[in-house]
Protein backbone atom coordinates (compact mmCIF):
# COMPACT_ATOMS: atom_id res chain seq x y z
CA UNK A 1 0.00 0.00 0.00
CA UNK A 2 1.56 3.31 -1.08
CA UNK A 3 1.59 6.43 1.09
CA UNK A 4 -0.92 7.92 -1.39
CA UNK A 5 -3.27 4.96 -0.91
CA UNK A 6 -3.06 5.57 2.84
CA UNK A 7 -3.91 9.25 2.28
CA UNK A 8 -6.85 8.25 0.06
CA UNK A 9 -8.07 5.85 2.76
CA UNK A 10 -7.81 8.60 5.40
CA UNK A 11 -5.10 6.75 7.34
CA UNK A 12 -2.68 9.65 6.85
CA UNK A 13 -3.90 13.26 7.06
CA UNK A 14 -3.50 15.58 4.09
CA UNK A 15 -4.28 19.11 3.01
CA UNK A 16 -6.98 18.04 0.56
CA UNK A 17 -7.89 20.41 -2.24
CA UNK A 18 -10.42 18.41 -4.28
CA UNK A 19 -11.73 14.85 -4.60
CA UNK A 20 -14.07 12.82 -6.79
CA UNK A 21 -14.64 9.12 -7.43
CA UNK A 22 -11.40 8.71 -9.47
CA UNK A 23 -8.94 11.29 -8.12
CA UNK A 24 -7.78 13.20 -5.09
CA UNK A 25 -5.69 16.38 -5.03
CA UNK A 26 -3.75 17.59 -2.00
CA UNK A 27 -0.85 19.86 -1.16
CA UNK A 28 2.62 18.32 -1.41
CA UNK A 29 4.09 18.36 2.10
CA UNK A 30 7.59 18.79 0.59
CA UNK A 31 6.80 21.32 -2.14
CA UNK A 32 9.03 22.87 -4.74
CA UNK A 33 7.01 26.08 -4.41
CA UNK A 34 4.16 27.22 -2.17
CA UNK A 35 0.92 25.90 -3.67
CA UNK A 36 2.47 22.70 -5.11
CA UNK A 37 -0.40 20.20 -5.46
CA UNK A 38 -0.36 16.47 -6.19
CA UNK A 39 -3.16 14.96 -8.27
CA UNK A 40 -3.42 11.24 -7.55
CA UNK A 41 -5.66 8.57 -9.05
CA UNK A 42 -7.42 6.53 -6.40
CA UNK A 43 -6.53 3.39 -8.31
CA UNK A 44 -3.05 2.34 -7.15
CA UNK A 45 -0.94 1.91 -10.28
CA UNK A 46 2.81 2.58 -10.23
CA UNK A 47 3.50 4.12 -13.65
CA UNK A 48 1.51 7.07 -14.96
CA UNK A 49 1.14 5.69 -18.50
CA UNK A 50 -0.07 2.34 -17.16
CA UNK A 51 -3.26 4.09 -16.03
CA UNK A 52 -6.38 3.12 -18.00
CA UNK A 53 -7.08 5.40 -20.97
CA UNK A 54 -10.14 6.98 -19.33
CA UNK A 55 -8.01 7.94 -16.31
CA UNK A 56 -5.30 9.45 -18.51
CA UNK A 57 -7.79 11.67 -20.29
CA UNK A 58 -9.79 12.65 -17.22
CA UNK A 59 -6.85 13.45 -14.92
CA UNK A 60 -6.16 16.66 -16.86
CA UNK A 61 -9.83 17.63 -16.84
CA UNK A 62 -9.84 17.08 -13.05
CA UNK A 63 -6.60 19.09 -12.66
CA UNK A 64 -7.63 22.04 -14.87
CA UNK A 65 -9.67 24.02 -12.29
CA UNK A 66 -7.07 23.27 -9.63
CA UNK A 67 -4.32 24.72 -11.83
CA UNK A 68 -6.42 27.86 -12.38
CA UNK A 69 -7.02 28.14 -8.61
CA UNK A 70 -3.28 27.78 -7.92
CA UNK A 71 -2.54 30.61 -10.36
CA UNK A 72 -5.05 32.84 -8.53
CA UNK A 73 -3.71 31.86 -5.10
CA UNK A 74 0.06 32.27 -5.28
CA UNK A 75 2.34 34.61 -7.24
CA UNK A 76 3.44 32.85 -10.44
CA UNK A 77 3.42 33.21 -14.22
CA UNK A 78 1.57 29.89 -14.69
CA UNK A 79 0.93 26.48 -13.24
CA UNK A 80 3.41 23.94 -14.56
CA UNK A 81 2.88 20.22 -14.54
CA UNK A 82 5.20 17.29 -14.26
CA UNK A 83 5.09 13.53 -13.99
CA UNK A 84 8.14 12.12 -12.20
CA UNK A 85 6.94 9.15 -10.18
CA UNK A 86 10.25 8.01 -8.74
CA UNK A 87 9.73 8.74 -5.03
CA UNK A 88 6.28 7.15 -4.57
CA UNK A 89 5.28 4.02 -6.55
CA UNK A 90 1.79 5.38 -7.27
CA UNK A 91 1.01 7.38 -10.42
CA UNK A 92 0.59 11.10 -9.80
CA UNK A 93 0.74 14.51 -11.43
CA UNK A 94 2.51 17.52 -9.93
CA UNK A 95 0.89 20.95 -10.33
CA UNK A 96 3.50 23.57 -9.45
CA UNK A 97 3.20 27.35 -9.61
CA UNK A 98 6.13 28.52 -11.72
CA UNK A 99 7.69 31.75 -12.90
CA UNK A 100 10.73 30.20 -14.60
CA UNK A 101 11.67 26.74 -15.93
CA UNK A 102 13.95 25.97 -12.98
CA UNK A 103 10.93 26.14 -10.64
CA UNK A 104 10.11 22.62 -11.90
CA UNK A 105 13.59 21.28 -11.11
CA UNK A 106 13.00 18.33 -8.77
CA UNK A 107 16.71 18.07 -7.90
CA UNK A 108 16.58 21.34 -5.93
CA UNK A 109 15.89 21.42 -2.20
CA UNK A 110 12.23 21.12 -1.23
CA UNK A 111 10.49 23.63 1.02
CA UNK A 112 9.33 22.88 4.55
CA UNK A 113 6.27 24.94 5.40
CA UNK A 114 4.58 25.24 8.77
CA UNK A 115 1.23 23.49 9.27
CA UNK A 116 -0.34 26.94 9.60
CA UNK A 117 1.01 28.04 6.20
CA UNK A 118 -0.09 24.77 4.60
CA UNK A 119 -3.61 25.31 5.95
CA UNK A 120 -3.61 28.90 4.64
CA UNK A 121 -2.57 27.70 1.17
CA UNK A 122 -5.16 24.92 1.24
CA UNK A 123 -7.95 27.33 2.15
CA UNK A 124 -6.86 29.90 -0.44
CA UNK A 125 -6.67 27.39 -3.29
CA UNK A 126 -10.04 25.87 -2.34
CA UNK A 127 -11.62 29.34 -2.20
CA UNK A 128 -10.40 29.96 -5.76
CA UNK A 129 -11.80 26.72 -7.18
Amino acid sequence: MSIFTKIIAGEIPSYKIKEDDKFIAFLDVFPLREGHVLVVPKQEIDKFFDLPADYLSSILVFAKPIAAAIEKSVPCRRCGLSVIGLEVPHAHLHLVPISEANDLNFVQDKMKLSPERMKELQEKIISNL
